[in-house]
């Protein structure tokens, strides 16, 4: 008897690559679902998915490359895309089959990079998407004879709809077992000698330095690019000695004049070319009618992107947008921070008093929920962004901000993580991936923590009404109260835009970016790919931000928790056994057992204010107390400033704490906020006797907070889409020596002003 084994095929590994708005990403997750995972490619900002798929017995494993409109990088993150394709990165998985999506509407555009794809010699397939879009504009497409001009095979799928992927599937396991595509070069015979010529010197010089081979395609990228990057990325690195790298410069330089002598300008030769082959390919292919039809999309387009009403529409929207992140999140985030006061109280219920008890309640439940508490308003946020593009109304946005945006040297795709940053910066920074341009994208980052975010509402609210008085004007139109909230979220905008300036004429010098938008042709969103992106974001935020918030929070308990001496307490033992012998014996009126338990969390508050006064922060606190004096501040509100950093709202309750009002404070309770601001008003120097607070004393804390970066999360997450500690460091570096700068001149003038 014979027993046969059959082995399961190799799994394929699958490029997805295509221009922006063309439908590549909602493909990837039609055909990926659930089984994707999403990072960076180390050392750059672009970001890595992965997806897996099983057709039958074969299985696929997708890699969605950023969209980009052409092959020719010009920077470490542009590169990414063509180190995966050839097969340069030992982070990815060579590459079997290349699959381009294209935009059926558009041919023209979306077959220039695939004219650069056929090069590399890869199988290749062409998935003719949004064909439905085509026909509505009267176009028909021959699919079968396209699929014989370019040798390839051609299907037509609607990716939103899922239809054509099985045809699809079948089409990239059979691509993969055939021969890969190849195209004629579409460019003139001259330009054609001279590659052949370089990719033999190229040959020599691999042979005699062992190095790698560098493949035809990027020896006519080397030829085209004329800014020097990718000499400086293939060559350089990669010689053992200077004098090699020369002669293939001083050889690629020949080769331009020559080509320029022949009438070839280096690079517009390759547009030229390029279009050149297109329009032979889609001869026959493509059918238009005489007029173009006017579509929904021309319609609405009249109106969404005019100057007036489609601002007007704009503002409506973001309006609404915003106070969906405010008000729908208030629900969710009043019953996660019900639940973790339940779980902190079930714990506390079950444990006896000591550090571990503390650091679980404070250090754990507390970091986990300062994490969680957040979560609500990123989903809320994203589902609206994922919303708007994609129904493709994001571009409209983009295009009607581009000229306000361009005066600090930024893009009208900047607008909108800025504005989302007035809800939670966390947000604004994930919703940058939008930007293509890698210079914005980091200046975007770098300056959305500056918008002043709902972290920071607890201590204007606190601060403003303590201090500032509630004078009117104008009838009582106008409150003096109001115009200081106003004025703290003009100083974070103000800043940012001066700041954006700045960066782009220095660290992030670059003329600002042409906007050059497509406007896709509006449709109704994908529940899936919705639904699916704001769970991606969502879950990003909490896997990435998570493990840092709570080992910062566990870090700062322990600071204001240690040294925990039983000595602190001598001084109340005598009143703490007085209230606790009255309470214990008959008291039978209900004022008088109110009074006595009020006594006892009053006492409770001063022992813990004594402890942390006597902690490593507490201590830390007087010694910074110099540093922070000319701000007007005392080591209390140094410390509680300190406390803060990890995550700003925690500063009402370390307020209370140092204040002894105890850290279950609710500024939405009348009470416990009147009782912290007269405590606030009542605190005095140590030293003097003076008042602590006043006017100048409180502006000043105010600023700080505006300007400072004072949120964990935040960096964490600026690491994550920077793929670097750097950025997140200097973000926390000029932001905080901006906030102590502007809190110094705020107090400093004030103090100067007539009356304070």
């Amino acid at each position: 008897m014979s027993i046969s084994t059959t082995s399961s095929p190799r799994t394929l590994t699958v490029a997805l690559i295509g221009n922006p708005n063309t439908g590549k990403s909602t493909l990837f997750n039609a055909l990926a679902g659930v089984r994707q995972r999403v990072g960076n490619y180390p050392g750059v900002t672009v970001e890595k998915k992965l997806g897996h798929l099983q057709h039958g017995e074969q299985r696929f494993v997708l890699i969605d490359l950023p969209g980009t409109y052409s092959l020719a990088p010009r920077s470490p993150d542009e590169m990414v895309a063509v180190d995966v394709l050839l097969g340069r990165r030992g982070d990815a998985p060579a590459i079997d089959v290349v699959l381009c999506i294209v935009d059926a509407s558009n041919l023209e555009r979306n077959l220039y990079l695939v004219s650069q794809a056929l090069e590399l010699g890869l199988p290749t397939v062409l998935a003719l998407n949004m064909v439905d879009v085509a026909r509505q504009r009267g176009m028909s497409i021959d699919a079968a004879l396209l699929s014989r001009r370019l040798g390839m095979p051609v299907i037509e799928i609607q990716a939103n709809r899922r239809l054509g992927l099985e045809d699809l599937k079948a089409a990239l396991e059979r691509a993969a077992a055939g021969q890969p595509s190849a195209a004629a070069c579409p460019f003139p015979e001259p330009f054609c000698q001279e590659i052949d010529k370089l990719s033999g010197l190229f040959e020599e010089c691999r042979r005699a330095t062992s190095e790698p081979a560098l493949p035809r395609a990027l020896v006519e990228r080397l030829l085209l690019d004329t800014s020097g990057y990718l000499e400086g990325h293939l060559l350089a690195g990669n010689q053992q000695d200077e004098s090699r790298f020369r002669m293939l410069s001083d050889e690629l330089r020949a080769a331009r004049v020559r080509l320029n002598s022949a009438g070839l300008s280096v690079p517009g030769v390759e547009a030229m070319a390029r279009y050149r082959w297109i329009a032979e390919v889609l001869e026959g292919v493509v059918t238009r009618p005489t007029t173009r039809p006017h579509t929904m999309s021309d319609r609405l387009d009249r109106v969404l992107t005019h100057r007036l009403w489609g601002s007007l529409f704009f503002l409506l929207m973001m309006v609404v947008v915003f106070q969906s992140v405010f008000r729908v999140a208030e629900w969710p985030m009043s019953w996660i921070e019900s639940g973790t006061a339940a779980v902190s109280d079930w714990v506390a219920a079950r444990m006896a008093d000591g550090a571990l008890r503390s650091l679980i309640i404070k250090g754990l439940i507390g970091g986990v929920g300062g994490v969680v508490i957040f979560l609500p308003q990123i989903m809320i946020l994203f589902f609206f962004i994922a919303i708007l593009e994609d129904c493709g109304y994001m571009a409209r946005a983009a295009y009607l901000m581009d000229k306000l945006m361009a005066r600090v040297g930024l893009s009208g795709k900047s607008f909108i993580p800025l504005l989302s940053s007035f809800a939670c910066a966390i947000p604004g920074v994930m919703a940058a991936r939008v930007i293509e341009n890698r210079r914005d994208r980091l200046t975007t980052i770098l300056v959305a923590p500056l918008m002043s975010c709902s972290a920071r509402l607890p201590v204007y609210t606190l601060l403003i009404a303590a201090f500032i008085p509630a004078r009117s004007y104008l009838g009582g139109v106008i409150g003096l109260q109001g115009l200081t909230m106003t004025a703290m979220y003009l100083i974070g905008i103000v800043t940012a835009a001066a700041v954006a300036w700045l960066l782009k004429r220095t660290l992030l010098r670059g003329p600002t970016p042409p906007f050059v938008m497509e406007l896709p042709t509006y449709k109704w969103p994908s529940t899936g790919t919705v639904l699916y992106r704001m769970v991606e974001r969502g879950w990003a935020f909490v896997r990435r931000a998570g493990t840092l918030v709570v080992a910062v929070s566990i870090v700062v308990w322990a600071a204001l928790y240690y040294p925990h001496s039983p000595e602190v307490e001598a001084p109340f033992q005598n009143r703490k056994l007085a209230i606790e012998s009255q309470l214990a014996g008959s008291v039978q009126d209900d004022a008088e057992r109110a009074a006595l338990l009020r006594e006892r969390a009053k006492l409770e508050h001063e022992i813990a204010g004594a402890y942390n006064r006597q902690s490593i922060l507490g201590r830390f606190g007087r010694w910074l107390e110099p540093a922070v004096r000319p701000l007007g501040w005392d080591w209390r509100i140094g410390s509680a400033v300190l406390a803060s950093f990890p995550a700003r709202e925690v500063v009402v309750a370390t307020l209370g704490i140092i204040y002894n009002l105890g850290e279950e404070l609710d500024l939405e309770n009348d009470e416990d906020q009147n009782r912290l601001q007269e405590v606030l008003r009542q605190a005095r120097w140590e030293a003097t006797g003076e008042p602590v607070f006043n006017v100048p004393v409180a502006l000043s804390i105010m600023v700080f907070f505006a300007l400072c970066a004072q949120c964990a999360s935040t960096l964490v997450i600026i690491k994550r889409e920077t793929n670097s500690w750097g950025w997140p460091l200097f973000t926390f570096g000029y932001m905080t020596a901006l906030a102590y700068v502007a809190a110094l001149v705020t107090y400093q003038v004030g103090m100067l002003l007539p009356g304070v």
